[in-house]
């Protein structure tokens, strides 16, 4: 895991923080890694997978859909780049 260090924190900031984290029953450290974590992943954020599942079953893709797209893919493995 990645270690993150905040300097300067106002003081009035800080202990709203602890404030808080109290109030929630976890330290001020937990407490500033659950507000990150709803910052930058929401909740209610949609999800690739769920997003692909719901337009296949919008438009009614069935499995013989699905086969058709896979045995028009190219199958040859990837080559290595060579940089010469």
């Amino acid at each position: 895991m990645g270690v993150l260090t905040i300097r300067n924190v106002p003081d009035d900031i800080h202990l709203a923080l602890k404030a808080r984290a109290a109030h929630h029953g976890r330290s001020t450290e937990a407490e500033v890694r659950a507000i990150l974590a709803l910052a930058v992943k929401p909740e209610g954020r949609p999800r690739m997978g769920d997003l692909l599942w719901e337009t296949g079953r919008q438009i009614a893709l069935s499995d013989e859909d699905v086969d058709a797209l896979l045995a028009g893919r190219d199958k040859t493995p990837a080559q290595p780049l060579h940089l010469e």
